[in-house]
């Protein structure tokens, strides 16, 4: 039998409350963009949507342009065109601070019933 560990139980925490939301299940991709983005914005960094289509350590840049798609449908992003029409800021909405809540607090879950155990 292995320890207990608060990330297993982190990931345990975000798998049951994601079966019990209606809201689609992010993929991994584009949970890896979204997370992208939340950490600029948290920076206080703009990002534009090239910037995210050219992380290409996540994949091609049809994939990530899909990814960044399904992500504006879902509600979690906004894109706002720039002076130069070509460029779009993508902005977080509430959805996705919502969603970085809802992560924080699994976590501070999972870490307190960790601590307790220990």
């Amino acid at each position: 039998m292995t320890k207990p560990n608060s990330y297993i139980r982190f990931l345990k925490l975000v798998d049951v409350l994601n079966t019990k939301s209606s809201i689609r299940k992010l993929d991994s991709i584009e949970a890896l963009l979204l997370n992208s983005i939340m950490i600029d914005d948290q920076a206080g960094r703009s990002i534009l949507v090239g910037d995210l289509i050219n992380l290409k350590l996540l994949g091609s840049q049809a994939t990530l342009h899909k990814r960044v798609t399904n992500l504006r449908s879902l509600g979690y992003i906004s894109l706002v065109a720039q002076s130069d029409a070509r460029k779009k800021r993508v902005i977080p909405t509430k959805l996705s601070y919502k969603r970085l809540e809802f992560l924080s607090g699994c976590l501070e879950r999972a870490t307190k019933a960790f601590t307790s155990q220990t």
